[in-house]
């Protein structure tokens, strides 16, 4: 992993503000969620904007997951998770919110769902958020319960998730 880039990032159309990213590698990134489904869900994203997986060049697929591997390892203990969901949703129909591919990496805690299932929907509920209107797809009650993050929260996140990946060895 490299110093964070100086720039801002791309996460589809979106921007994504250096102050939110705290992991990189030298084709993939890592940054704090706008509205995490649990304390701790970050996603991790090629740097290249490509929608689908099947889009991916293979170092680019083995770059990510490598990193996708490497976040895990740190925000497990740092959130004390007893286990990890890693989630892509690769394509509309599947519940892609946005247009660049991305792997929803979320710390788990024995009980954070009645039913453990219930994670998936409330990553399809964040979806909803993002989709156009009109576009397929009902929300969810759960939607209630979650709240945007203020890029503040969000900077003060990621220093602290730098911090831990700068501190990690494998």
């Amino acid at each position: 992993m490299s110093a964070i880039q100086a720039q801002d990032r791309q996460f589809g159309p979106y921007p994504v503000d250096k102050s939110q990213t705290f992991a990189e590698t030298k084709l993939s990134f890592a940054f704090v969620n706008l509205k995490p489904v649990v304390p701790g869900h970050v996603l991790v994203s090629p740097d290249r904007v490509v929608q689908s997986f099947e889009d991916l060049e293979p170092a680019e697929v083995s770059d990510l997951w490598l990193l996708v591997q490497k976040v895990g390892k740190v925000i497990k203990p740092h959130f004390k998770a007893a286990s990890l969901t890693f989630a892509v949703q690769d394509g509309p129909a599947a519940g892609q919110s946005v247009p660049h591919l991305h792997v929803h990496v979320l710390p788990r805690k024995e009980g954070d769902f009645a039913n453990n299932d219930e994670v998936y929907d409330a990553i399809d509920d964040k979806a909803n958020a993002y989709r156009p209107e009109g576009a397929s797809g009902q929300k969810l009650d759960m939607e209630a319960e979650r709240r945007l993050r203020s890029p503040e929260e969000m900077s003060a996140e990621a220093a602290e998730l730098r911090k831990a990946m700068s501190a990690f060895h494998q």
